[in-house]
């Protein structure tokens, strides 16, 4: 996200990076370090190192560790072909300012890549594939009973929201992005919601409060509109619902379960109440986990973690309007469902996207997972040429 510009604070920064940030849990978002987290000096410590500028959740893991297998590929020459170019996947990871890519293929780690600082027990920020995490736990919360339907008004669960336009809105709209609520994602725009929502934040503003303000646009369940804001009020519905909040949630129902390698971090706004639609900092194999429960329609080696109903719902479009055809620029053809991306395709592909070049991509047909991270400031223009080269990739693996 292309926040507010600040020399100082930047050099500030950048100064406590080298030297060695202190450790000490943060009690209140550092607005400064926000603001700038995303300058070129920063950005590759800062999406490390998310604890050091937001109030952070453990998310902590337990037991022995889950372990791919490993059958290592060379996939960095592997050609692909954009707008009649032609490249190949390395290249395409140097343009794109990659931190992390790992491939698996059959349950076995084919190709694992580090750059620019990162290693294999780098935390990387989830942006916005974290909603696919908050996805999976709103149909585990139904599984269990806490939660009715996704056709529950989310202020049944949020009394809070009822004099807002959250007000006899579906769980579905919001997890489908149409809420119809009043809310602009434009991450260059210093006016757009999104900044205004941090920024707030980042002032003391409980995001329960943030919310409880917000107005209706139009009706819910019509129009496809990406509000982050959405994510976090079904992580609203997640904790009044189960008592707990999603960052142990998350731990008890799939950290543990899947025998994650680390622990992750989620950050939280002055309140304590955690930022479901970003700021999850994991691992690149605990990603791949986390893929590897979808691929398997949420089963974890005979024990059913999420409801394969549920994975089944979330990843295909039962809207027209969900298709998305055209939707950002003449040819884009991937659409959204339950907090996922979907690509046109016969091979039941999907991903979660977040912003600076952030993906968890799953092939089912090829048995494929891969996870990327980057630092790319051109994030905005490349999902469609990311999934070719992820095509490419799958497509080559022995």
């Amino acid at each position: 996200m292309q926040l507010k510009r600040d020399g100082v604070a930047t050099l500030l920064l950048l100064a406590m990076a080298v030297a060695g940030a202190d450790e000490t849990p943060l009690a209140t978002i550092q607005i400064e370090k926000m603001a700038t987290m995303t300058e070129e000096a920063v950005r590759v410590e800062n999406f490390r190192h998310i604890e050091r500028i937001f109030p952070v959740k453990t998310v902590h893991r337990a037991g022995a560790p889950f372990q791919f297998k490993s059958a290592p590929q060379d996939v960095l020459q592997v050609p692909y072909t954009w707008n009649g170019v032609e490249s190949t996947a390395g290249a395409f990871l140097e343009k794109t300012v990659t931190t992390n890519f790992l491939v698996v293929k059959n349950d076995a780690i084919a190709a694992e890549h580090y750059f620019l600082g990162n290693d294999a027990q780098s935390k990387a920020t989830s942006m916005s594939v974290a909603k696919s995490f908050t996805s999976a736990l709103i149909g585990i919360a139904i599984a269990e009973g806490h939660i009715k339907s996704v056709n529950d008004p989310v202020d049944q669960y949020v009394p809070e929201l009822a004099a807002s336009g959250y007000k006899g809105v579906p769980i579905k709209h919001l997890l489908q992005m149409s809420s119809g609520i009043k809310f602009s994602e434009v991450y260059d725009d210093q006016t757009s919601d999104i900044i205004t929502m941090l920024m707030q934040c980042g002032m003391g503003v409980s995001i329960v409060d943030y919310a409880a303000g917000l107005q209706a646009e139009k009706p819910s369940g019509k129009e496809f509109n990406y509000a982050s804001i959405d994510t976090n009020v079904l992580g609203m519905v997640l904790e009044r619902a189960t008592g707990v909040s999603p960052a142990v949630y998350l731990e008890e129902k799939i950290w543990k379960p899947l025998g994650m390698e680390s622990d992750a971090h989620w950050g939280t706004d002055n309140h304590g109440n955690v930022l479901t639609f970003a700021w999850l900092n994991v691992t690149a194999r605990d990603y791949a986990k986390f893929g590897r429960l979808y691929l398997n329609q949420g089963n974890w080696d005979g024990r059913i973690i999420v409801p394969p109903a549920w994975v089944h719902a979330s990843l295909k479009p039962d809207q027209e309007y969900l298709k998305l055809k055209d939707h950002l620029e003449p040819g884009w053809d991937i659409g959204y469902q339950y907090q996922w991306w979907a690509p046109a395709g016969t091979q039941g592909e999907f991903t979660g996207i977040g912003v600076w070049g952030q993906y968890l991509y799953v092939n089912p047909a090829l048995d494929v997972i891969i996870v990327k991270n980057s630092v790319d400031p051109d994030f905005d223009t490349r999902d469609r040429e990311t999934v070719a080269v992820f095509r490419a990739v799958a497509h080559h693996l022995k």
